[in-house]
């Protein structure tokens, strides 16, 4: 990851305690990361920010659109909320766990804690209002 604010370089782990920071500048960092059906729990449930979760698949149209707007939202909320990716071609036992029938499925936790669904692609906007309303 390529800090926003200095440039350099810095390693952001899948889970943590804490939330990324720039080893250099100290600023918050965007915090994306990828989930497998080995690892969601830790990955996801164990933040301490907000998480949302995008279950999606490499041949989907409409994943493809939202992903660099949930991107951009992490990086907007840097140090508050996190993007975890999950393709579901990859991962059934998520998909299945959460009952996703259509993709793109973004589910939203806070605490631990499912507190939003979101199905469908949204415009940036609406998902600013969205993540919000629940967070």
């Amino acid at each position: 990851m390529t800090c926003p604010s200095c440039g350099a370089k810095n390693r952001v782990p899948a889970a943590a305690a804490g939330t990324p920071r720039c080893a250099k500048c100290k600023t918050d960092l965007p915090w994306v990361a990828a989930a497998t059906d080995a690892d969601f729990d830790a990955v996801a449930d164990s933040s301490k920010v907000a998480v949302v979760v995008d279950l999606w698949a490499p041949w989907c149209g409409p994943c493809r659109q939202v992903s660099p707007l949930l991107e951009q939202l992490a990086a907007e909320r840097a140090g508050r909320l996190k993007l975890v990716k999950v393709n579901v071609d990859e991962n059934p036992r998520t998909q299945a766990r959460f009952g996703v029938q259509a993709i793109p499925t973004l589910l939203l936790f806070v605490g631990g804690k499912q507190v939003g669904v979101q199905r469908g692609a949204l415009p940036l906007p609406q998902l600013r209002a969205w993540v919000d309303a629940h967070a």
